[in-house]
């Protein structure tokens, strides 16, 4: 009995630390995933920004980068996935301002 007590005791303890991740660390997760996609885009978005989902998927952080695309006036936006356990980011495809429309937090619409 007294091991059944412990194994269920350790099993919600295995769960605990990502239910119970502070704001902080949200936070700097969040800074993370921001840092690394927009250093990802730098070749291909002038000036990007980037809206990133606060706490991401169980396994990846997410965000969408926004911009003008390198060399050009068009706005163009990029989903960045980032990879929890490596901390390596990829850029999906170029989606055009005519597919995805993202507002920026603190912008102004003109």
């Amino acid at each position: 009995m007294k091991r059944q007590l412990l194994a269920v005791a350790l099993t919600s303890l295995i769960a605990l630390p990502a239910a119970a991740s502070s704001d902080s660390a949200w936070q700097e997760f969040a800074a993370d995933v921001q840092a690394k996609c927009l250093d990802a885009s730098k070749d291909m978005i002038m000036d990007a920004k980037a809206v990133v989902d606060p706490t991401g998927s169980e396994n990846y952080g997410l965000a969408i980068l926004t911009g003008k695309a390198k060399g050009t006036a068009t706005t163009i936006s990029h989903i960045c996935v980032y990879d929890k356990k490596t901390k390596a980011v990829e850029l999906g495809s170029e989606l055009s301002g005519d597919t995805v429309k993202v507002e920026l937090p603190g912008s102004t619409k003109p």
